[in-house]
């Protein structure tokens, strides 16, 4: 492809700064970063309390993060943030044992350690090329991509067992007689925010939480940045040719030979297009999304694919709480997991020890599809309130004795955080080939898609995915 090109990337996150970057590394530089909000990170978010930043978004990382690793290398910044603890407690408050090596249950703990050995094995040898970035070929039985190593080299194969990622998470461990390992697979996943495992196919919690990333989180061998996730992207967008342009409004996108953007009321005019921002059309109801066909000339076969997808309802809420409230750590509230406490907090975060005067930030999800329930009733059934359940985990937080301090006699909460989390399709979406129809459709009208939907909603998966789409078609 002529390098001189003229690409458009629609979002700053890190899909669109991570397209941006290995554009560049390719010789690609006339492209330019179109992102709506005054930041980038998307939902890389740490605003700053008391001259220290805070977690709204993307908390830590792990050693196998090597997209993100590129971006470190790329921005001059490495994970030099404080080292994270975690406990647990029921919701009364109480300490949660379950999860104490020196207080388990000794059986039950032999009996998960023994499961989760045989899932790792399960996954290495049935379910080979199981996290590989991306979806392509796998309701297929097939995968292609780069594999999860440093070198990243690319890989491809055939294995008809990977048709089984299309199951429900919940369904897949139990067919291969694991169903203990959701215990623990079950606290990075549904705490933050990617729905629960009945529901969501097992390829994404895989692709998020493969089993090297897994025991990395077991073991507290996690990555964090002093100035937050957010510093990563801020620091690459400074190294960009050409950083992304903020404040940026699309109101209009029509293609052809070219591609003509409307923006802040100027049209421009480029060769190619990479849409990281949402890809899901209609009404989304989400203050900071709006569906793809609010702007984009969008055809027949996108639609028909396009409003297959769904999303999590998920948001966070920091507060501050008095001194000797405090927690020794961060913690997790494991029974506030499930479908049943929906709408309750699952995880209380805060990112510098014990420091008193720093953010407390709760976790919480609004929306769950019942085991059986079509898509389309699922969507049409309303979500938990946002502002009901505020007060909720406002109960929980009460309950667990950690309340917000009061300012003017009101809770005193210091910022709230809703984001377009975590787009994906249900599992029979998925079986019926969801991804090898939107991969067959990448180049079609100059426009090619990345972002999380086209992997995972994490920031490795989705930086990868647009090293993974550079590589391929630039």
């Amino acid at each position: 492809m002529d390098k001189n090109i003229r690409i458009a990337i629609i979002g700053g996150g890190p899909a669109g700064l991570g397209a941006g970057m290995y554009l560049e590394k390719k010789g690609y530089e006339n492209y330019v970063i179109f992102e709506k909000t005054d930041h980038v990170g998307g939902k890389c978010h740490s605003p700053t309390h008391n001259g220290k930043r805070y977690e709204m978004g993307a908390i830590m990382g792990v050693p196998s993060y090597y997209a993100v690793h590129d971006m470190e290398v790329f921005g001059g910044v490495t994970h030099d943030g404080p080292r994270l603890h975690r406990t647990y407690r029921l919701p009364n408050g109480k300490p949660d044992t379950r999860f104490d090596k020196k207080l388990f249950n000794i059986p039950h703990l032999l009996k998960l350690k023994k499961q989760i050995k045989k899932f790792g094995e399960i996954l290495e040898t049935k379910y080979k090329g199981y996290d590989i970035c991306g979806h392509r070929g796998v309701s297929e039985g097939r995968y292609e991509g780069y594999a999860v190593s440093e070198a990243r080299e690319p890989v491809s194969g055939v294995n008809p067992n990977l048709k089984d990622l299309a199951l429900p998470f919940k369904k897949f461990v139990e067919m291969n007689g694991v169903p203990l390992v959701s215990e623990i697979w079950v606290q990075p996943f549904t705490s933050f925010g990617y729905g629960y495992f009945d529901e969501i196919p097992a390829a994404y919690v895989l692709k998020y939480l493969d089993f090297q990333t897994m025991m990395n989180f077991v073991n507290v061998n996690l990555w964090t940045w002093k100035d937050g996730t957010q510093s990563i992207y801020e620091a690459v967008n400074k190294k960009l040719k050409n950083p992304a342009r903020l404040n940026s409004a699309i109101t209009k996108i029509v293609r052809g030979d070219k591609v003509t953007i409307t923006v802040n009321g100027k049209e421009e005019v480029f060769d190619k297009l990479i849409i990281t921002a949402p890809l899901q059309v209609g009404t989304i109801n989400n203050p900071v999304a709006q569906g793809l066909d609010s702007y984009l000339d969008v055809t027949d076969e996108e639609r028909a694919l396009f409003s297959k997808i769904d999303y999590e309802r998920y948001h966070t809420m920091a507060y501050i709480t008095a001194p000797e409230n405090y927690p020794e750590a961060s913690f997790y509230v494991v029974d506030n997991m499930t479908p049943e406490t929906l709408g309750h907090g699952m995880v209380f975060y805060m990112r510098w020890g014990n420091e008193p005067d720093q953010p407390l930030v709760s976790y919480v999800l609004r929306k769950h599809k019942n085991p059986g329930e079509t898509v389309e009733a699922y969507k049409a059934r309303p979500e938990l309130e946002y502002e009901a359940t505020k007060n909720t985990v406002l109960e929980d937080i009460a309950q667990l004795g950690i309340p917000p301090i009061k300012e003017g006699g009101k809770d005193k909460i210091i910022y709230e955080f809703q984001a377009y989390y975590f787009p994906h399709v249900f599992s029979e979406d998925y079986a019926n080939g969801w991804y090898e129809k939107v991969e067959a459709m990448q180049g079609k009208n100059n426009t090619y898609y990345a972002g999380e939907i086209m992997s995972f909603g994490d920031m490795d998966e989705t930086v990868e995915y647009s090293h993974d789409l550079v590589e391929r078609f630039f």
